[in-house]
């Protein structure tokens, strides 16, 4: 029997195995909970099809940029999906924040990151930062939600991310049930730049879970045009 066969024969056997184990114990959609097929990896494709996308790569003057005019000066500002409450993309959320998954952001973040690259923002950025979670919330979760997405998107752009510049420096009550002012004094103080050389004079793209009134990325962006980078933006995973 040649080698070709061999290797033929081999992979029979490890789909059948696959398909076997996905019987006994299926992999399912953190989206919608339906099985998932074989190709198919933590989002089913019906799913990562019907997002309900903002499509504001297409218009620059979009509700993100809108929202942090004149206070953060940007290149860009983006967000990817529409928070909707009971929807599939906090569903999602949930998934990434509180059910320890991870892979949801990082999943979600290539999708966005491919149709960023498709639509021209592959050579815009050096370096992606996302927003940082104080460490003792961060020890809790197990990681960043945000670097998870950060993850995503730098491995869909081809542009390197670093979890290591800014730092939490205050663990803030969490701003779901926070007004717009209250969230604003809940962060203006807790963000810091441990590494400027990393920074200085590149073009950052700040990534973040969910905007609501931009207090967070305000405050965050704002240590990073300080410190010394020489061009900022921001990409949300979903705006609200």
């Amino acid at each position: 029997m040649g080698s070709n066969q061999v290797k033929s024969n081999a992979a029979r056997v490890i789909n059948l195995l696959q398909d076997f184990v996905s019987l006994v114990y299926p992999n399912y959609c953190l989206g919608c909970s339906n099985t998932l097929y074989r190709g198919e990896n933590i989002l089913c494709t019906y799913c990562i099809n019907n997002l309900p996308k903002t499509n504001y790569l297409y218009n620059y003057q979009n509700p993100v940029m809108l929202r942090l005019q004149g206070r953060l000066k940007l290149r860009y500002g983006l967000a990817f999906l529409k928070f909707r409450k009971q929807g599939l993309v906090q569903k999602l959320l949930h998934q990434l924040k509180y059910n320890n998954h991870p892979e949801v952001g990082e999943v979600l973040g290539r999708v966005f990151g491919r149709e960023m690259f498709d639509n021209g923002y592959a050579n815009e950025f050096d370096v992606i930062i996302p927003v940082p979670l104080h460490i003792s919330r961060k020890r809790a979760r197990g990681y960043n939600q945000s670097a998870s997405i950060a993850k995503g998107l730098a491995a869909a752009l081809e542009i390197p991310w670093d979890e290591s510049v800014s730092t939490r420096t205050v663990s803030t009550k969490t701003q779901t049930r926070k007004t717009k002012t209250e969230r604003w004094h809940n962060v203006e103080s807790v963000f810091d730049i441990l590494n400027e050389d990393r920074i200085r004079d590149k073009r950052i793209l700040l990534v973040d879970d969910v905007m609501t009134t931009g207090a967070t990325l305000e405050a965050c962006g704002g240590c990073l045009l300080d410190a010394g980078c020489k061009e900022l933006s921001v990409a949300c995973l979903a705006e609200a």
